[in-house]
């Protein structure tokens, strides 16, 4: 998952990034000022923004405003030192989706946010379930057939994703802009390296196949091979 955190205390805002690639798996942009967060969020596709009201150059409210003006449907976060009632419905009323006052506990930020980019991706537990394919993206914990399955950090970022999306095709280029930060250096075949390894892991010796490659369009977790189109077949 990719988030972005508009916050202009640049400690602040690098503890928050560093909690979240720490404890929920994510890639994490980061913008100091409302002008350059609101270009990055018009920009590049995220799953969740992270986003202070007191900001430089363009207010918080301003940019999401403008954010929602422009049918930007990704879940935003709002952080505020404010909690009146008056700016609080303001907040809702602009399209905030959840918000937390300062100063507050990292563990409650965590989870409002992972609570949110589930229910951006149309998941409302944490827990998903494929097939005899087990994924708590709470804890991060994998299980098949019951036993778990250890992955490493990007294995699952990569798994994760493709649960979110499951029974539906999910291009390269979605992984790539998805799993890695804007200043990241693409190299051409690490999704496929990703993919071989959770192969390995999730098939093992059994006859079951849970990610499939639609040829020409991209990767697909599901149970069972179904006719889609391009063909699925497994690489």
């Amino acid at each position: 998952m990719r988030v972005l955190v508009v916050e202009d205390e640049e400690r602040l805002a690098q503890n928050v990034a560093r909690i979240l690639r720490e404890n929920a798996s994510c890639a994490v942009d980061l913008a100091f000022d409302g002008e350059e967060g609101l270009f990055l969020a018009k920009t590049n596709p995220y799953d969740l923004v992270v986003l202070d009201l007191m900001l430089p150059k363009l207010s918080g409210l301003d940019l999401l405003r403008r954010y929602r003006k422009n049918r930007h449907k990704t879940p935003v976060l709002v952080v505020t030192a404010r909690d009146e009632k008056e700016s609080v419905v303001e907040l809702l009323n602009a399209g905030a989706d959840d918000y937390i006052t300062k100063p507050f506990d990292l563990g409650e930020f965590v989870a409002r946010a992972k609570a949110l980019i589930r229910r951006g991706m149309g998941d409302h537990s944490s827990v998903i379930e494929v097939g005899n394919l087990e994924l708590d993206t709470s804890t991060r914990r994998v299980f098949k057939d019951g036993e778990k399955v250890v992955l490493t950090a990007m294995e699952y970022r990569v798994l994760e994703h493709l649960a979110h999306k499951r029974g539906g095709v999910v291009t390269k280029t979605e992984l790539l802009e998805h799993l890695y930060d804007y200043n990241w250096e693409k190299f051409s075949n690490v999704i496929e390296v990703y993919v071989s390894g959770l192969r390995r892991k999730l098939d093992g010796a059994s006859g079951s196949k849970l990610i499939h490659t639609v040829r020409g369009l991209g990767y697909m977790l599901q149970a069972e091979d179904v006719a889609t189109p391009g063909k699925t077949r497994r690489e």
